[in-house]
Protein backbone atom coordinates (compact mmCIF):
# COMPACT_ATOMS: atom_id res chain seq x y z
CA UNK A 1 0.00 0.00 0.00
CA UNK A 2 1.27 3.27 -1.18
CA UNK A 3 2.50 5.91 1.94
CA UNK A 4 1.24 8.80 0.42
CA UNK A 5 -2.18 10.93 0.35
CA UNK A 6 -3.92 9.92 -2.52
CA UNK A 7 -5.81 12.88 -2.52
CA UNK A 8 -2.60 15.13 -3.06
CA UNK A 9 -1.72 14.39 -6.55
CA UNK A 10 -3.55 14.98 -9.49
CA UNK A 11 -4.72 12.19 -12.10
CA UNK A 12 -3.26 10.10 -13.42
CA UNK A 13 -0.17 10.54 -12.13
CA UNK A 14 3.15 8.89 -11.64
CA UNK A 15 4.15 8.57 -8.02
CA UNK A 16 7.56 7.12 -7.28
CA UNK A 17 8.89 6.24 -3.60
CA UNK A 18 12.68 7.45 -2.75
CA UNK A 19 12.78 4.91 0.05
CA UNK A 20 12.05 2.21 -1.79
CA UNK A 21 13.90 2.98 -4.82
CA UNK A 22 16.68 3.57 -2.29
CA UNK A 23 16.22 0.10 -0.69
CA UNK A 24 16.59 -1.39 -4.59
CA UNK A 25 19.92 1.07 -4.59
CA UNK A 26 21.52 -0.56 -1.63
CA UNK A 27 20.57 -4.10 -2.26
CA UNK A 28 22.90 -3.40 -5.99
CA UNK A 29 25.51 -1.52 -4.80
CA UNK A 30 26.10 -4.47 -1.64
CA UNK A 31 26.17 -6.64 -5.15
CA UNK A 32 28.73 -4.53 -7.30
CA UNK A 33 30.88 -4.44 -3.93
CA UNK A 34 30.99 -8.33 -2.93
CA UNK A 35 30.87 -9.71 -6.86
CA UNK A 36 33.76 -6.95 -7.84
CA UNK A 37 31.89 -5.57 -10.41
CA UNK A 38 30.04 -2.76 -11.97
CA UNK A 39 26.55 -1.75 -12.10
CA UNK A 40 24.89 0.28 -14.63
CA UNK A 41 21.36 1.88 -14.53
CA UNK A 42 19.87 1.17 -17.75
CA UNK A 43 17.65 4.07 -19.18
CA UNK A 44 15.48 2.30 -21.15
CA UNK A 45 13.62 0.79 -18.29
CA UNK A 46 13.77 4.09 -16.01
CA UNK A 47 14.62 7.51 -16.90
CA UNK A 48 13.45 9.79 -13.96
CA UNK A 49 16.54 12.17 -13.85
CA UNK A 50 15.24 13.36 -10.89
CA UNK A 51 16.42 10.55 -9.23
CA UNK A 52 19.93 9.95 -11.41
CA UNK A 53 21.94 12.08 -8.41
CA UNK A 54 20.53 9.94 -5.92
CA UNK A 55 21.09 6.88 -8.59
CA UNK A 56 24.88 7.76 -8.86
CA UNK A 57 25.46 7.75 -5.02
CA UNK A 58 25.30 4.09 -6.11
CA UNK A 59 26.12 2.81 -8.74
CA UNK A 60 28.62 3.13 -11.81
CA UNK A 61 27.30 5.32 -14.38
CA UNK A 62 24.33 4.41 -17.40
CA UNK A 63 24.01 2.92 -20.51
CA UNK A 64 21.82 4.21 -23.00
CA UNK A 65 20.68 3.03 -26.90
CA UNK A 66 20.81 6.08 -29.05
CA UNK A 67 21.61 10.25 -28.47
CA UNK A 68 19.34 11.23 -26.57
CA UNK A 69 19.79 8.61 -23.70
CA UNK A 70 23.27 8.96 -23.47
CA UNK A 71 23.64 13.05 -23.41
CA UNK A 72 20.41 12.31 -20.67
CA UNK A 73 22.19 10.17 -18.61
CA UNK A 74 25.72 12.25 -19.27
CA UNK A 75 24.68 15.56 -18.24
CA UNK A 76 22.28 14.48 -15.28
CA UNK A 77 24.14 11.41 -13.70
CA UNK A 78 27.82 11.43 -14.76
CA UNK A 79 29.27 8.43 -13.80
CA UNK A 80 31.12 5.96 -16.97
CA UNK A 81 28.06 6.32 -20.07
CA UNK A 82 27.59 3.30 -22.30
CA UNK A 83 25.73 3.32 -25.51
CA UNK A 84 24.58 0.21 -27.59
CA UNK A 85 21.98 0.59 -31.32
CA UNK A 86 21.48 -1.74 -33.32
CA UNK A 87 22.54 0.74 -36.21
CA UNK A 88 24.54 4.12 -35.85
CA UNK A 89 23.36 6.50 -38.06
CA UNK A 90 26.76 8.85 -39.36
CA UNK A 91 25.11 12.00 -38.32
CA UNK A 92 24.52 11.28 -34.85
CA UNK A 93 28.38 9.48 -34.10
CA UNK A 94 30.13 12.79 -33.52
CA UNK A 95 27.59 13.60 -30.53
CA UNK A 96 27.97 10.11 -29.52
CA UNK A 97 31.58 9.98 -29.05
CA UNK A 98 31.73 13.04 -27.31
CA UNK A 99 29.08 11.34 -24.83
CA UNK A 100 30.26 7.72 -24.73
CA UNK A 101 33.12 5.80 -22.78
CA UNK A 102 32.14 2.49 -23.95
CA UNK A 103 30.59 2.09 -27.59
CA UNK A 104 28.80 -1.64 -28.63
CA UNK A 105 28.75 -2.11 -32.35
CA UNK A 106 26.02 -5.08 -33.41
CA UNK A 107 27.70 -6.00 -36.73
CA UNK A 108 31.10 -5.78 -37.95
CA UNK A 109 30.16 -3.67 -40.78
CA UNK A 110 29.30 -0.70 -38.35
CA UNK A 111 32.44 -1.75 -36.75
CA UNK A 112 34.54 -0.84 -39.80
CA UNK A 113 32.56 1.83 -40.71
CA UNK A 114 32.99 3.61 -37.42
CA UNK A 115 35.81 2.05 -35.59
CA UNK A 116 38.93 4.54 -37.23
CA UNK A 117 37.03 7.43 -35.39
CA UNK A 118 35.98 5.85 -32.19
CA UNK A 119 39.57 4.51 -31.38
CA UNK A 120 41.50 7.98 -32.12
CA UNK A 121 38.65 9.35 -29.63
CA UNK A 122 39.99 6.83 -27.39
CA UNK A 123 36.76 4.94 -26.94
CA UNK A 124 36.63 1.25 -25.53
CA UNK A 125 34.74 -0.41 -28.09
CA UNK A 126 33.07 -3.87 -28.18
CA UNK A 127 30.69 -5.82 -29.94
CA UNK A 128 27.71 -7.19 -28.77
CA UNK A 129 27.33 -11.00 -29.26
CA UNK A 130 24.57 -13.83 -29.81
CA UNK A 131 24.57 -16.59 -27.68
CA UNK A 132 21.36 -17.96 -29.39
CA UNK A 133 20.62 -19.67 -26.67
CA UNK A 134 16.73 -18.98 -25.09
CA UNK A 135 16.26 -18.77 -21.65
CA UNK A 136 12.19 -17.69 -21.94
CA UNK A 137 9.05 -17.87 -23.52
CA UNK A 138 7.94 -14.28 -24.76
CA UNK A 139 9.61 -14.29 -28.47
CA UNK A 140 8.80 -10.18 -28.00
CA UNK A 141 11.57 -10.01 -25.38
CA UNK A 142 14.27 -12.57 -26.66
CA UNK A 143 17.07 -11.01 -28.36
CA UNK A 144 18.45 -14.91 -28.65
CA UNK A 145 14.80 -15.58 -30.72
CA UNK A 146 15.68 -17.41 -34.32
CA UNK A 147 16.05 -14.39 -36.84
CA UNK A 148 17.55 -11.77 -33.85
CA UNK A 149 18.63 -8.69 -34.83
CA UNK A 150 20.70 -8.15 -31.86
CA UNK A 151 23.80 -9.34 -31.66
CA UNK A 152 26.64 -10.89 -33.61
CA UNK A 153 26.25 -14.93 -34.08
CA UNK A 154 29.63 -16.95 -33.47
CA UNK A 155 29.77 -17.90 -37.09
CA UNK A 156 30.06 -14.57 -38.22
CA UNK A 157 33.26 -14.04 -36.07
CA UNK A 158 35.09 -16.46 -38.33
CA UNK A 159 38.04 -14.74 -39.94
CA UNK A 160 37.28 -11.38 -38.53
CA UNK A 161 40.11 -9.22 -37.04
CA UNK A 162 39.15 -8.31 -33.66
CA UNK A 163 42.00 -5.66 -32.96
CA UNK A 164 40.55 -2.54 -30.93
CA UNK A 165 37.85 -4.62 -29.63
CA UNK A 166 37.76 -4.32 -25.88
CA UNK A 167 34.61 -6.22 -24.80
CA UNK A 168 31.84 -7.98 -25.65
CA UNK A 169 28.15 -7.31 -24.98
CA UNK A 170 25.14 -9.88 -24.63
CA UNK A 171 21.93 -9.43 -23.43
CA UNK A 172 19.83 -12.19 -23.17
CA UNK A 173 17.28 -12.11 -20.06
CA UNK A 174 13.99 -10.44 -19.34
CA UNK A 175 13.01 -10.41 -15.68
CA UNK A 176 14.81 -13.43 -14.60
CA UNK A 177 17.01 -14.77 -12.21
CA UNK A 178 20.44 -16.20 -11.86
CA UNK A 179 19.75 -19.63 -12.90
CA UNK A 180 19.10 -17.95 -16.54
CA UNK A 181 22.00 -16.54 -16.56
CA UNK A 182 24.44 -19.55 -15.92
CA UNK A 183 22.44 -21.06 -19.07
CA UNK A 184 23.57 -17.77 -20.78
CA UNK A 185 27.32 -18.02 -19.70
CA UNK A 186 27.37 -21.72 -20.64
CA UNK A 187 26.49 -20.57 -24.17
CA UNK A 188 28.71 -17.82 -24.23
CA UNK A 189 31.51 -19.82 -23.26
CA UNK A 190 31.17 -21.96 -25.84
CA UNK A 191 30.64 -20.17 -28.79
CA UNK A 192 32.82 -17.25 -27.89
CA UNK A 193 35.53 -18.41 -25.35
CA UNK A 194 38.15 -18.49 -27.88
CA UNK A 195 37.98 -14.50 -27.67
CA UNK A 196 37.13 -14.00 -24.53
CA UNK A 197 41.10 -13.92 -23.21
CA UNK A 198 41.42 -10.89 -25.80
CA UNK A 199 39.20 -9.01 -24.17
CA UNK A 200 39.72 -6.40 -20.66
CA UNK A 201 35.85 -6.63 -20.41
CA UNK A 202 32.21 -8.19 -20.58
CA UNK A 203 28.74 -6.55 -20.17
CA UNK A 204 26.37 -9.74 -18.89
CA UNK A 205 23.84 -7.07 -20.20
CA UNK A 206 20.27 -6.30 -18.27
CA UNK A 207 16.58 -8.50 -17.63
CA UNK A 208 18.31 -9.58 -13.97
CA UNK A 209 15.51 -9.00 -11.59
CA UNK A 210 18.49 -8.51 -8.44
CA UNK A 211 16.10 -6.61 -6.01
CA UNK A 212 12.98 -9.29 -6.74
CA UNK A 213 12.67 -11.08 -3.01
CA UNK A 214 13.16 -14.65 -4.29
CA UNK A 215 16.36 -13.45 -6.75
CA UNK A 216 19.18 -15.63 -6.20
CA UNK A 217 22.35 -12.93 -5.23
CA UNK A 218 24.91 -15.16 -3.70
CA UNK A 219 24.70 -17.36 -7.33
CA UNK A 220 24.60 -14.16 -9.16
CA UNK A 221 27.69 -13.14 -6.96
CA UNK A 222 29.13 -16.22 -7.62
CA UNK A 223 29.07 -16.28 -11.31
CA UNK A 224 30.45 -12.74 -11.57
CA UNK A 225 33.70 -13.73 -9.99
CA UNK A 226 34.39 -17.10 -11.33
CA UNK A 227 33.79 -15.38 -14.68
CA UNK A 228 36.16 -12.36 -13.85
CA UNK A 229 38.70 -14.50 -12.40
CA UNK A 230 39.14 -17.23 -14.90
CA UNK A 231 39.07 -14.94 -18.09
CA UNK A 232 40.50 -11.50 -16.09
CA UNK A 233 37.97 -9.31 -17.48
CA UNK A 234 35.79 -6.67 -15.71
CA UNK A 235 31.97 -7.51 -15.79
CA UNK A 236 29.42 -5.12 -16.32
CA UNK A 237 26.23 -5.47 -15.25
CA UNK A 238 23.07 -3.27 -16.73
CA UNK A 239 19.83 -4.00 -14.93
CA UNK A 240 16.95 -1.28 -15.29
CA UNK A 241 13.72 -2.76 -13.60
CA UNK A 242 16.02 -4.21 -10.72
CA UNK A 243 16.65 -0.33 -10.19
CA UNK A 244 13.03 0.64 -9.87
CA UNK A 245 11.21 -2.69 -9.35
CA UNK A 246 7.93 -2.09 -7.13
CA UNK A 247 9.35 1.84 -6.17
CA UNK A 248 6.27 3.36 -8.28
CA UNK A 249 2.26 3.81 -8.36
CA UNK A 250 0.16 5.30 -10.97
CA UNK A 251 -2.73 6.92 -9.33
CA UNK A 252 -6.03 6.79 -11.40
CA UNK A 253 -9.73 7.87 -10.96
CA UNK A 254 -13.09 6.24 -11.89
CA UNK A 255 -14.60 8.85 -14.24
CA UNK A 256 -17.71 6.43 -15.41
CA UNK A 257 -19.48 3.08 -14.66
CA UNK A 258 -21.11 1.18 -17.77
CA UNK A 259 -22.61 -2.33 -17.98
CA UNK A 260 -21.71 -4.65 -20.59
CA UNK A 261 -21.94 -8.21 -19.14
CA UNK A 262 -20.25 -6.87 -15.87
CA UNK A 263 -19.62 -3.81 -14.95
CA UNK A 264 -16.93 -1.53 -16.83
CA UNK A 265 -15.07 1.19 -14.59
CA UNK A 266 -13.73 3.68 -17.41
CA UNK A 267 -10.72 5.31 -15.90
CA UNK A 268 -8.16 8.25 -16.42
CA UNK A 269 -5.28 5.98 -17.27
CA UNK A 270 -4.88 3.86 -20.75
CA UNK A 271 -3.43 0.91 -20.80
CA UNK A 272 -2.47 2.00 -24.22
CA UNK A 273 -1.28 5.23 -23.53
CA UNK A 274 0.09 4.90 -19.50
CA UNK A 275 1.40 1.20 -19.37
CA UNK A 276 1.10 -0.24 -22.94
CA UNK A 277 3.24 -3.57 -21.52
CA UNK A 278 -0.26 -4.71 -20.67
CA UNK A 279 -1.38 -5.16 -23.70
CA UNK A 280 2.02 -5.82 -25.15
CA UNK A 281 3.76 -8.41 -22.86
CA UNK A 282 1.04 -8.93 -21.48
CA UNK A 283 0.30 -8.54 -17.62
CA UNK A 284 -2.44 -7.79 -15.22
CA UNK A 285 -0.64 -4.70 -13.23
CA UNK A 286 -0.73 -4.88 -9.42
CA UNK A 287 -3.81 -2.71 -7.64
CA UNK A 288 -3.35 -1.99 -4.15
CA UNK A 289 -6.81 -3.43 -2.56
CA UNK A 290 -7.86 -5.39 -5.13
CA UNK A 291 -8.57 -8.34 -5.85
CA UNK A 292 -8.70 -11.39 -8.75
CA UNK A 293 -12.07 -11.07 -10.68
CA UNK A 294 -15.15 -12.55 -7.98
CA UNK A 295 -12.54 -13.38 -5.14
CA UNK A 296 -13.91 -9.97 -3.63
CA UNK A 297 -17.44 -8.86 -3.84
CA UNK A 298 -17.50 -6.26 -6.39
CA UNK A 299 -15.64 -7.49 -10.14
CA UNK A 300 -15.10 -4.53 -12.67
CA UNK A 301 -13.25 -4.72 -15.63
CA UNK A 302 -11.04 -1.76 -15.95
CA UNK A 303 -10.72 0.46 -19.14
CA UNK A 304 -8.99 3.52 -20.36
CA UNK A 305 -10.32 6.28 -21.95
CA UNK A 306 -9.38 6.22 -25.63
CA UNK A 307 -11.23 4.94 -28.80
CA UNK A 308 -9.26 1.38 -29.25
CA UNK A 309 -11.62 -0.84 -27.98
CA UNK A 310 -9.09 -3.24 -26.04
CA UNK A 311 -7.95 -0.12 -23.90
CA UNK A 312 -8.52 -2.54 -20.86
CA UNK A 313 -6.19 -2.92 -17.82
CA UNK A 314 -7.77 -6.04 -16.95
CA UNK A 315 -10.37 -7.45 -14.50
CA UNK A 316 -10.69 -6.67 -10.59
CA UNK A 317 -12.38 -7.16 -7.95
CA UNK A 318 -12.92 -5.23 -4.67
CA UNK A 319 -14.55 -5.36 -1.36
CA UNK A 320 -16.20 -2.16 -1.65
CA UNK A 321 -18.39 -0.98 -5.06
CA UNK A 322 -16.48 1.27 -6.99
CA UNK A 323 -17.99 4.97 -7.26
CA UNK A 324 -17.52 7.94 -10.09
CA UNK A 325 -14.05 9.30 -8.02
CA UNK A 326 -13.27 6.22 -6.73
CA UNK A 327 -8.82 6.51 -6.38
CA UNK A 328 -7.64 3.68 -7.71
CA UNK A 329 -3.11 2.98 -6.93
CA UNK A 330 -1.55 0.30 -9.37
CA UNK A 331 1.73 -0.95 -8.32
CA UNK A 332 5.63 -1.41 -10.14
CA UNK A 333 4.79 1.80 -12.42
CA UNK A 334 8.11 3.18 -12.38
CA UNK A 335 9.83 0.62 -14.81
CA UNK A 336 8.78 0.83 -18.75
CA UNK A 337 5.43 2.63 -18.07
CA UNK A 338 6.81 6.10 -17.05
CA UNK A 339 9.31 6.00 -20.44
CA UNK A 340 6.64 4.41 -22.71
CA UNK A 341 3.90 6.57 -22.60
CA UNK A 342 2.36 8.57 -25.23
CA UNK A 343 -0.11 10.93 -26.15
CA UNK A 344 -2.81 8.88 -28.58
CA UNK A 345 -6.40 9.82 -29.08
CA UNK A 346 -4.93 13.26 -27.50
CA UNK A 347 -4.44 11.72 -24.34
CA UNK A 348 -3.24 13.72 -21.49
CA UNK A 349 0.02 12.11 -20.09
CA UNK A 350 0.40 11.39 -16.17
CA UNK A 351 1.97 13.99 -13.99
CA UNK A 352 5.15 12.79 -12.01
CA UNK A 353 5.77 13.16 -8.63
CA UNK A 354 8.23 11.99 -5.86
CA UNK A 355 7.47 10.52 -2.40
CA UNK A 356 9.86 11.25 0.06
CA UNK A 357 11.12 12.56 3.14
CA UNK A 358 7.36 12.20 5.18
CA UNK A 359 5.63 14.45 1.77
CA UNK A 360 4.96 15.01 -1.91
CA UNK A 361 7.09 17.03 -4.77
CA UNK A 362 5.86 17.44 -8.15
CA UNK A 363 8.48 16.49 -10.51
CA UNK A 364 6.87 17.54 -13.90
CA UNK A 365 3.15 18.05 -15.40
CA UNK A 366 2.13 17.95 -18.81
CA UNK A 367 -0.59 20.01 -21.27
CA UNK A 368 -1.85 20.52 -24.34
CA UNK A 369 1.62 21.95 -25.75
CA UNK A 370 3.24 18.58 -24.98
CA UNK A 371 0.61 16.55 -27.07
CA UNK A 372 1.11 19.45 -29.48
CA UNK A 373 4.71 19.78 -30.13
CA UNK A 374 4.71 15.81 -31.52
CA UNK A 375 1.95 16.26 -34.49
CA UNK A 376 2.74 18.83 -37.35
Amino acid sequence: MPCFDLLAVPTPCFVVSRDLLERNLRILADVACRAECRILLAQKAFSMFYFYPLIREYLHGSTASGLYEARLGKEKMGGETHVFSPAYKERDMEAILALCDHLVFNSFNQWERYKKEALHQGKSCGLRINPERSTQDHALYDPCAPGSRLGIVAAQFSGKNLEGIEGLHFHTLCEQNADALEVTLEAVEEKFGAYLPQMRWVNFGGGHHITRDDYDRERLIRCVRDFQQKYRVRVYLEPGEAIALNTGFLVAEVVDIVENNGQIAILDTSAACHMPDVLEMPYRPPLSGSGLAGEKAHTYALAGPTCLAGDRIGDYSFDEPLRIGSRLVFGDMAIYSMVKTNTFNGTPLPAIYASEQGGLTPVAAFGYGDFMRRLS
